[in-house]
C-alpha cells in the first residue's frame, strides 16, 4: 500500500499528464498503479477527482482543488528537506565530544586533530582525558579512543594499532646491577607500580603465556603512566611501558629494553563510537580521520 505523500505525488503527475498511461510513463510505475492511487485517494476523500472514459481522463473541479492544496503540501516538505540537508560543500560544525586516555590525548590527539580543525573552523572539539572507559552517554561523547578490549556492544569499534608493552629501563640502572633474564630477578629490581584508579591498587605486570608480576615494595608509583615514565628515565626504576610512550627514549638511547623474549601479547588500540542512531557528518569526519592517523605505523610502530 502507498503511503499518503506518494499518493499525493501520483495525483498531481495524473493531473499534469494526458492519461494516467502518461503519468505512469512519467514516474516510472504501472498504469495500474496511477489507477489503483487514484481509487484509494477518491475512496478517503468520497469525491471523483477525475472523469475517465477510454480515450482520456478529465480533471474534476474537487480533483483540481485537491491538486493544488497536493502541491502545497509536497513543496513545504521538498523545503524542509533542503533546508536542512547538508551537502559535501557545507560547512560542517558542531560540538564532537572526544575521550581518550591521559598520555594518547595530551601526546598525539591534539596535534593531530589541530590540521582537521583549521579546516573546519566550525568544529567545537571538547576533549575529556580519561584512563577508564567513560560512559558515553552520560558524558556526551561521540568518539572514544582505548586501549584493550572493547566488548560492550553498545559501541562500534575499529581496531587502529598494536601496543606492545615493553621493560625498559636507563642505561646507567641496567649498568648497576646488570639486565634481568628472569622474572625472579626482575623482581629483584627497583620497579615502578602503575595505581588503577578504580580500585587504588597497583596494575600487575603482563608476560607472555599469561605470567605476571605485582610490583610489590615498589620503588615508585604513581597513577600516571607520563609520572612513572618520568621516574623511569632518572633511573629511578624498571617500568613496564607502553610502546607509545617507549618508542622515542628507546630510539634516543636514554631508555633499554629488557626481557623482550618473555613480553606479552601487544594490545590493541581502539577507536569507537557509540551505536545509536545516525552518525552526523561532523562525528563521521573526525571519527574517519582519528582512524587514518592512528593506523599509521610511523606514529604507532611495533619496534623501536
Amino acid at each position: 500500500m502507498l503511503n499518503r505523500m506518494e499518493l499525493l505525488k501520483i495525483l498531481c503527475a495524473a493531473a499534469d499528464a494526458n492519461s494516467f498511461r502518461d503519468a505512469a510513463t512519467r514516474l516510472s510505475i504501472s498504469p495500474q498503479s496511477v489507477t489503483r492511487a487514484i481509487q484509494e485517494l477518491e475512496q478517503q476523500f468520497g469525491e471523483i477527482l477525475f472523469h475517465r472514459n477510454t480515450r482520456q481522463v478529465q480533471i474534476t473541479a474537487f480533483g483540481q482543488s485537491l491538486v493544488e492544496q497536493a502541491r502545497q503540501t509536497l513543496d513545504s516538505v521538498d523545503q524542509l528537506f533542503q533546508r536542512n540537508r547538508r551537502s559535501a560543500s557545507d560547512e560542517i560544525s558542531g560540538r564532537v565530544g572526544l575521550t581518550a586516555p591521559h598520555a594518547i590525548g595530551r601526546r598525539f590527539l591534539v596535534q593531530l586533530l589541530v590540521p582537521l580543525l583549521r579546516e573546519h573552523p566550525g568544529l567545537q572539539v571538547e576533549l575529556r582525558l580519561e584512563d577508564e572507559m567513560t560512559d558515553a552517554v552520560s558524558a556526551q561523547i561521540d568518539i572514544g579512543i582505548r586501549v584493550g578490549m572493547i566488548r560492550d556492544r553498545r559501541y562500534i569499534a575499529r581496531q587502529m594499532a598494536k601496543v606492545p608493552l615493553w621493560v625498559v629501563a636507563s642505561p646507567e640502572l641496567v649498568a648497576n646491577g646488570g639486565a634481568p633474564t628472569s622474572l625472579d630477578e626482575l623482581q629483584q629490581r627497583p620497579l615502578s607500580a602503575l595505581i588503577d584508579r578504580r580500585s587504588g591498587r597497583p596494575w600487575p605486570w603482563s608476560f607472555a603465556d599469561n605470567r605476571q608480576l605485582m610490583p610489590d615494595n615498589a620503588a615508585f608509583i604513581s597513577d600516571d603512566p607520563e609520572a612513572e615514565l618520568e621516574a623511569v628515565l632518572a633511573g629511578l626504576a624498571y617500568g613496564q611501558v607502553p610502546s607509545y610512550l617507549a618508542v622515542p627514549h628507546l630510539r634516543s638511547g636514554a631508555l633499554l629494553s629488557v626481557l623482550e623474549p618473555i613480553a606479552p601479547p601487544a594490545w590493541d588500540l581502539f577507536i569507537y563510537r557509540p551505536q545509536r542512531g545516525p552518525v552526523s557528518p561532523r562525528v563521521r569526519l573526525v571519527f574517519d580521520h582519528l582512524l587514518a592517523q592512528f593506523s599509521n605505523v610511523e606514529l604507532f610502530p611495533e619496534q623501536p
